[in-house]
């Protein structure tokens, strides 16, 4: 049986990591935490990440199918998701380097649709634009939500509510 549930596509740096924060000036509710995922590893610092743990609950309470979208890949199972009580995750095998189109679409956006496979999808992230909305429309037979986060701020309740509503008026 196939899971009706729609896809919530998850970008870590800028909705649930609020990168862009000033120095000092988490938003409020989050925790920085020094982490060493790959890349990051001595004789680096350790990478500053910004989390809320409230935003897990909120997102195990949506009622999606919850995917990461980030460069973390499978380490987001091992850094992000116990801090905000989530379970591991599926993520996206992202096949090649990120590069920008000459079209101007993301790097994420027609891999998501092809994970997506024609279902309905959600995708929160910062740098979702206007050639990946015109993209999308054009080449995805099926719903989509997409929700672009300050990556100063990241996910405010506003945002989950836009979630929330999509995902029941559907």
């Amino acid at each position: 049986m196939t899971d009706p549930r729609p896809i919530l596509f998850l970008d870590v740096d800028g909705p649930l990591n609020p990168w862009q924060a000033p120095v000092g000036r988490a938003p409020s509710g989050y925790t920085t935490l020094p982490m060493r995922p790959t890349g990051w590893e001595e004789p680096h610092p350790p990478l500053p990440v910004r989390l809320d743990p409230r935003h897990g609950p909120l997102l195990l309470g949506l009622g999606y199918r919850l995917v990461w979208a980030s460069t973390w890949g499978p380490e987001a199972n091992i850094w992000i998701a116990p801090v905000l009580g989530l379970p591991a995750l599926p993520y996206v095998d992202w096949p090649r380097p990120p590069h920008r189109a000459p079209d101007g679409v993301h790097w994420k956006t027609r891999r998501l649709v092809a994970v997506a496979d024609g279902g309905p999808f959600a995708w929160v992230d910062d740098e979702i634009g206007a050639p990946d909305r015109s993209w999308i429309t054009r080449n995805h037979p099926g719903q989509v939500l997409l929700r672009c986060v300050d990556p100063a701020v990241g996910l405010l309740a506003d945002d989950f509510e836009v979630l929330r509503r999509w995902g029941r008026e559907r």
